[in-house]
């Protein structure tokens, strides 16, 4: 139940920004916390950032030498949690960080939900801005609040707080599945 929950696990980089995230309580519509983490980890790497007035958080990191001329690619996730505990386990969501620990293959945390809906997803888009080996144009990691209880970061977007034309959403339904859509709230499927 400590950092050794991930020792050892690839890619490296990704499995330490998660655990970073599980460490600070971020319920939904409560995410202070977790936007002064996301802060942090912008001005420690020396990012610009910017903030809404519901909370969401554009990352601008600058492009790898020799493509600041490329498309700017947006890489969202948000930053809320389900908070969910085992009956007869004792853990305050809004104060106490999660309990993680492996369980053969699996990351699971003690007696609460794991928050990897979608911190995983976060934690993939601070690797990909600061892994040294990581070859992009211009970056926007792009935060949103409460999207398990109402999806009101999403729903509260203003034109031009993201300038880039692309999106990739790291929050997703299925294991192993990649979807392909535009904004909206509902399923289709292809015959």
């Amino acid at each position: 139940m400590s950092k050794d929950a991930i020792a050892g696990l690839e890619p490296k980089l990704v499995w330490e920004y998660f655990y970073g995230i599980t460490q600070v309580p971020h319920p939904s519509k409560k995410e202070e916390k977790i936007r002064a983490h996301v802060r942090e980890f912008a001005t420690t790497n020396n990012f610009e950032f910017v903030e809404d007035e519901v909370g969401n958080i554009v990352i601008k990191v600058p492009a790898t030498a020799g493509y600041e001329n490329a498309p700017t690619m947006v890489i969202q996730g948000h930053i809320d949690m389900v908070c969910e505990k085992n009956k007869g386990t004792e853990h305050d969501f809004e104060n106490d960080p999660l309990k993680i620990y492996r369980d053969g293959d699996w990351i699971t945390a003690e007696g609460t939900t794991l928050g990897a809906d979608n911190g995983i997803g976060v934690a993939a888009g601070m690797a990909f801005a600061t892994d040294p080996e990581a070859i992009h144009g211009p970056l926007e990691l792009l935060c949103t609040v409460d999207e398990e209880t109402g999806m009101t970061g999403v729903n509260a977007l203003q034109p031009g707080f993201i300038s880039g034309k692309t999106l990739l959403n790291l929050d997703s339904e299925e294991d192993g599945a990649f979807y392909v859509g535009c904004s909206g709230g509902q399923d289709t499927r292809g015959y």
